[in-house]
């Protein structure tokens, strides 16, 4: 069978090789337009080839929904194309962005999102310390008032303010603990009550 194969393999490069040689006599004066329409094929070609691709990760993006939730005591998250789940809470009654960080001890607020959520950072007691990748960082203790995730809404939630330089709002394993099950499975992240 391999040699079967083979010989196939062989009888199509001499066949191709015969074609692309009688087409290279026939237009040997117009070698350079011919060279160029080649190179215009082959860019519609990789064009469309990136087209399709890009549009098949547009519409991956557009089916999943960010947040699903079943019912009033289960919360499902597609994993983001970074490896990443993201969940939008609403804290004190203003949405915010979190990254799930099951590496971090506690809720951990940027100074702007904890701005935005109403607490007074000008006025923070930055007492604690936390270990990052970046090195250590201080940090403030708040309460939330109130911290609601889809249907769940959670009263009195300890939380820390970093000072130093962070992107996102990391929600850890203080609040993700209040849920009575943390799964990850197939691509999602599953809270359940």
């Amino acid at each position: 069978m391999a040699n079967l194969d083979t010989g196939n393999l062989i009888y199509l490069i001499v066949l191709l090789a015969m074609v692309g040689g009688w087409f290279l006599m026939q237009s040997r004066d117009g070698l350079n337009k011919t060279l160029q329409y080649a190179a215009v094929w082959g860019m519609i070609f990789v064009g469309g080839a990136a087209a399709v691709g890009l549009w098949q990760d547009i519409s991956r993006d557009a089916r999943s929904p960010q947040i699903s939730v079943n019912g009033s005591d289960q919360v499902i998250v597609p994993r983001a194309r970074d490896g990443h789940y993201y969940l939008d809470l609403r804290i004190n009654d203003v949405p915010l962005r979190f990254v799930v960080d099951t590496g971090a001890t506690d809720m951990v607020l940027t100074t702007a999102d904890a701005a935005r959520a109403g607490v007074d950072t000008e006025n923070l007691s930055y007492l604690g310390r936390a270990n990052t990748a970046n090195g250590e960082v201080r940090t403030a203790f708040v309460r939330l008032d109130a911290v609601q995730l889809g249907n769940v809404t959670d009263r009195n939630v300890p939380a820390v303010v970093n000072e130093g330089e962070m992107r996102q709002s990391l929600l850890g394993m203080g609040y993700l603990q209040r849920w009575g099950r943390i799964e990850i499975a197939g691509g999602e992240l599953i809270l359940t009550r």
